[in-house]
């Protein structure tokens, strides 16, 4: 086998042209080199082949037979190889085939990644996308190997290591039932407290938010009954009971069955940011996801 680190890829080109040519003076001229130059190469091409290549003729030159077996296969692999640096093709949504993953929470699932289906539905029908779950402590890794082209994430306590582009700033509400009899007007902080709330305990089984937080630096306190993992069973939860919760405005807020009354608590709310590595940061099929991404915004 032939230390491939040793050929200049120049020389092949060179023999590539020379084999079509037959001819020192139109493959130098074809080369926009000089015809000593074509020369050397050739001179090169020789020794690091073991062949003379190339015999004098009556019309030019002849190739010898190992030549000739390289004639197809050289022109192939430079052909192949010509467009694999090319530049990037621009990206066509409407034929493309490929399959996109996306690592989110339930809360983005519902206020990011359901209205951007409906627009990948529609311009690039044979893509297809996959849903992953959000594990924080693997975001890095799994964007580095390509497991996750996408994620979704609060900006806090995200990867900084990632390209990153906020999305939304959200902000919290308080939120029950629609025709809930104590929502009618905004509560007062004691009737507020005297509810029944319900939380997403993401790590699981938490009876305590930021809500709780804001509270005791007032000096008061809440009655939290109800904990759930998931942001879409705490919207179920409260369309069907009594339960009140301080929910994300954007996951509530186009439900009929919810309705939305002014807290009498301020709370911080939180930025959602998308971000990719940078193995795909310059793909075409990739920026044009993150466009899309951010036109449903």
């Amino acid at each position: 086998m032939v230390n491939l680190r040793r050929i200049d890829l120049n020389l092949l080109v060179t023999l590539d042209v020379l084999l079509s040519e037959l001819n020192v003076t139109r493959a130098a001229e074809r080369l926009h080199i000089s015809q000593p130059a074509v020369s050397v190469h050739l001179a090169k091409l020789r020794d690091l082949l073991d062949d003379p290549l190339l015999l004098p003729g009556p019309r030019g030159m002849r190739p010898t037979a190992r030549a000739e077996s390289l004639r197809e296969p050289l022109r192939e692999a430079l052909e192949s190889l010509s467009r694999a640096v090319a530049p990037a093709a621009p990206f066509d949504p409407g034929s493309a085939e490929l399959t996109w993953r996306i690592a989110a929470t339930d809360y983005t699932e519902s206020t990011i990644v359901l209205p951007l289906l409906q627009v990948l539905r529609a311009q690039a029908p044979k893509a297809r996308l996959a849903v992953l779950d959000l594990e924080p402590s693997r975001l890095e890794r799994q964007a580095e190997q390509g497991a996750v082209d996408v994620i979704f994430h609060t900006t806090e306590n995200a990867p900084e290591a990632l390209h990153r582009k906020a999305l939304f700033t959200e902000r919290y509400v308080l939120v029950g039932r629609r025709g809930h009899p104590k929502l009618k007007r905004r509560p007062t902080l004691k009737q507020f407290c005297d509810l029944d709330h319900t939380i997403v305990s993401q790590d699981g089984g938490g009876f305590h938010a930021s809500t709780d937080d804001a509270l005791a630096a007032l000096g008061m306190s809440r009655r939290v009954v109800f904990s759930v993992p998931h942001f879409l069973f705490l919207r179920a939860a409260l369309a069907q009971t009594d339960l009140v919760a301080m929910a994300p405005e954007r996951l509530v807020r186009d439900d009929p069955a919810l309705q939305i009354t002014a807290a009498p608590v301020d709370l911080p709310g939180f930025e959602i940011s998308m971000y990719w590595h940078e193995r795909v940061h310059r793909d075409p099929a990739h920026r044009w996801l993150r466009e899309c991404i951010a036109s449903v915004i």
